[in-house]
């Protein structure tokens, strides 16, 4: 059993219970322990390192909601058959500090860090919260934004029902972390890993004007080249999960478009966060992630690059 736990990000809104109960299914695949985290926004005016010791967790009504919200809770059916205790050891801690830079910092002690899209701040047309998506962007351990139930999803293909965990590949830029992640996650849910590599389509290249023109591609070639490099960047994996049913799925045009429609149904979407590179040394989320986080209907992993990377 890993001595890291799941952490789950409560604020007593809807959403953050929705994560929580995210959390205690994914602590339970993991025979983890789930940590129920409440960061408690101090004022303003206040300096954080002015204030005094850490909070009373039993002194906190959002940990006292979060605590009814799991007890009593009966198994969900994707651990019931797998066997695996009822209830993980639940742990529950308050904190003070601002969110968006205490949560992130919570990924260096933990597996898995959870969040609801949408906290009890901000502004109401916002769509993921300004804390889910520091976490996503900043912290050292994978990131799990649940949405809200109910979001549409345009132009979803159909799919054969099951449950399925989607990953998307970029056969230029290949995240194996993230790949990696997918896999073991659909293992442990008895799930299949339907691989998206999508490929930009038309090709365009600039002429000495500065303009896009279409370029002069056979777009059959195109497709068949990033099918081959998907399957040798998917085989490794697939060698190590040789029980585990892959779907290669290569369509033209936005990659983000393609993961969002995928989305509908999934268990979870998984996604990498972004390399860093040399003129931005920050850690950074590409536009593929962030659109992902903000449409998808399914719960959305973000995985951090390697550190080596």
């Amino acid at each position: 059993m890993s001595t890291l736990p799941v952490i789950a990000a409560v604020d007593g809104s809807d959403d953050s219970l929705r994560a929580l109960e995210w959390a205690l299914t994914a602590a339970r695949l993991r025979e983890a322990p789930l940590r129920a985290v409440h960061v408690r926004q101090y004022a303003v005016w206040a300096q954080p390192d002015a204030l005094a010791g850490p909070p009373d967790p039993a002194d906190d009504p959002v940990l006292d909601e979060a605590r009814a919200y799991l007890d009593g809770r009966p198994g969900k059916p994707v651990v019931e058959y797998l066997g695996l205790p009822d209830r993980p050891a639940v742990e529950y801690v308050a904190m003070v500090g601002a969110p968006a830079a205490v949560l992130p910092e919570l990924g260096s002690s933990a597996q898995l860090l959870v969040l609801g899209s949408r906290g009890r701040g901000g502004f109401a047309g916002l769509v993921l919260g300004s804390n889910g998506m520091a976490a996503a962007r900043d912290a050292e351990c994978p990131v799990v934004v649940v949405p809200r139930t109910g979001r549409e999803v345009p132009d979803s293909p159909p799919v054969e029902p099951g449950p399925r965990v989607v990953v998307g590949l970029h056969v230029d830029s290949p995240d194996e972390k993230a790949l990696a992640f997918a896999f073991t996650e659909a293992a442990r849910r008895g799930a299949r890993v339907q691989v998206v590599a999508a490929y930009p389509w038309p090709v365009r290249t600039w002429t000495a004007a500065g303009d896009f023109v279409p370029g002069t591609f056979d777009q059959n070639a195109v497709e068949a080249e990033t099918r081959i490099l998907a399957e040798g960047f998917v085989g490794p994996h697939q060698e190590r999960h040789p029980d585990l049913r892959v779907d290669l799925y290569v369509p033209p045009g936005d990659a983000a478009g393609h993961l969002v429609a995928a989305s509908k149904d999934a268990a979870l979407v998984v996604v990498g966060r972004h390399r860093r590179r040399l003129l931005a040394p920050a850690p950074l989320m590409g536009s593929v992630t962030q659109a992902v986080l903000l449409h998808a209907a399914s719960p959305v992993a973000v995985v951090p690059p390697r550190r080596e990377d």
